[in-house]
């Protein structure tokens, strides 16, 4: 998970063969499935939006072409560790005092 914006949007040019400007939003997983990072143009510019999850994993879903779409609520779900095809959370959050 080294990449940002260059990099990034560079895999989306060439592996999914779409516009990082589209106004999509890619989501990218790390190889330990604890860090994701999301890609947008919001008319301005570039966003990224990096998290780490403290414990858990994020359910990741299986693409078979190469991209596959989520709704808003998916897109939630995933963001917070929830397995948004079951939604439960992978871990219970720690609550400080």
């Amino acid at each position: 998970m080294r990449r940002s914006f260059t990099g990034l949007s560079a895999m989306v040019q060439t592996t999914l063969q779409q516009s990082p400007l589209s106004g999509h939003v890619f989501v990218f997983r790390g190889r330990r499935g604890d860090v994701i990072k999301l890609l947008w143009h919001d008319g301005d510019g570039l966003c990224i939006f990096h998290k780490r999850l403290d414990s858990g994993r994020f359910v990741w879903p299986k693409a078979e072409s190469g991209s596959i779409s989520l709704t808003r609520a998916q897109l939630a779900m995933l963001c917070e560790g929830i397995d948004w095809r079951r939604p439960m959370r992978t871990s219970a959050p720690l609550m400080e005092v």
